[in-house]
């Protein structure tokens, strides 16, 4: 498959190149919600535009009243939002929930995916259990309590847990805690009794939470799939999420390298442009390099993914270790390049590495997937 978009995906692309651009700029949304203090983090204006635009069902069936589109589909999508640093929920609500949930069955699909098509729902995922992600170990426990099951644990870092109206939870129904199977998802009302969040407030100004479950009673509708089925459908949306988080980065690496390029532009230094400088050209140069070899990594897992290729999952790791790697040299640079002033507050660049840093560490770090690219490949 050819690396490129055709003509309606390149049209998605213009369309939301301009409502980002234009809805979801820095100063419009992340500074604005940053400078206020926002206990969510993004608005929810937004949230509802982007939905009027289609873009919070980008992902989910036609049948079920989304656009029927794919993965390469959303990745455009979150290449604008990084390129723009606008804060949404799209990712952990229109990509992982929403992959999840198309699992569901015929009542928690009609429960909750019109919320989300419509803009009024946020969604969160809660997968790990400490500092790292490590999905392979699942302690959090769900108990058979009567018609349902009672869930107990733990888990860390739920990107907009406090805000989200539902909650995909992963919990262990049977086996021990590193073991592969006996894993099932839920999902978990805001209102369920005995569920609590802890706020922290992330590097990029984003809001998670540390959630505990004491006992929450649930359903057996809550359950998404088959009981002790769920690593499955864990994996298909941890791979679902993993592209996007890419796209996001290829977009936060775009953005910084266009700001600086920029700079270069306009900044004078001993009475020259500092871009007319041959050493600072070199850079930049190997950086909008690095960055298209990094796009086309993603725009293949997304195809691979689209296609359910077997190949889908390594490729999901390649593109994330090699986003991660690309974006931080791209916000490095982006710093260096702008001098003194690139560590001030005044100028944006300093947001981009603060969202660098925080998506990196979201589903799992360059070396993570690193170590999973060897594995996958037998090593």
């Amino acid at each position: 498959m050819p690396l490129y978009y055709d003509d309606d995906q390149a049209m998605l692309a213009d369309t939301a190149s301009q409502f980002m651009g234009e809805e979801g700029a820095i100063g419009k949304q992340l500074r604005h919600w940053r400078d206020r203090n926002c206990k969510d983090g993004f608005g929810h204006g937004l949230w509802k535009q982007m939905a009027e635009m289609g873009f919070t069902g980008i992902l989910l069936p036609e049948a079920d009243g989304g656009l029927g589109m794919g993965h390469v589909e959303a990745g455009i999508v979150l290449e604008e939002i990084g390129r723009n640093l606008t804060p949404s929920p799209f990712l952990t609500s229109s990509v992982l929930a929403a992959s999840a949930l198309t699992e569901g069955s015929d009542d928690l699909r009609g429960r909750w995916l019109p919320g989300l098509i419509a803009g009024d729902s946020v969604f969160a995922v809660a997968i790990d259990e400490g500092g790292k992600h490590r999905p392979e170990r699942i302690a959090t426990r769900a108990e058979k309590s009567g018609n349902g099951f009672r869930l107990s644990g733990r888990k860390d870092f739920v990107v907009q847990g406090a805000s989200a109206d539902m909650l995909v939870v992963a919990a262990r129904t049977s086996g021990s805690d590193s073991d592969a199977d006996g894993i099932t998802l839920f999902a978990v009302p805001k209102d369920a009794s005995g569920m609590n969040h802890e706020a922290v407030r992330l590097v990029d100004s984003s809001m998670a939470t540390h959630t505990s479950f004491d006992g929450v009673e649930l359903d057996g509708d809550a359950v998404i799939g088959e009981v002790d089925g769920g690593r499955t459908i864990l994996n298909a949306m941890l791979m679902a999420g993993r592209v996007g988080a890419a796209a996001e980065g290829v977009g936060v690496a775009r953005g910084a390298m266009d700001m600086t390029v920029d700079y270069l532009k306009q900044r004078k230094q001993f009475g020259k442009l500092i871009g007319e400088f041959q050493a600072l050209q070199h850079r930049a140069a190997h950086l909008y390099s690095e960055v298209e070899i990094a796009r086309a990594a993603v725009v293949k897992a997304a195809q691979l993914l689209d296609s359910e290729s077997e190949r889908a999952d390594l490729m999901a790791s390649v593109a994330k270790a090699k986003v991660a790697k690309v974006a931080g040299l791209a916000v490095r640079e982006g710093v260096q390049m702008h001098g003194g002033i690139g560590m001030t507050d005044e100028y944006d660049i300093g947001l981009f590495m603060k969202r660098e840093r925080a998506l990196q560490e979201f589903l799992g770090d360059q070396y993570y997937h690193a170590g999973r690219v060897a594995e996958l490949n037998g090593y």
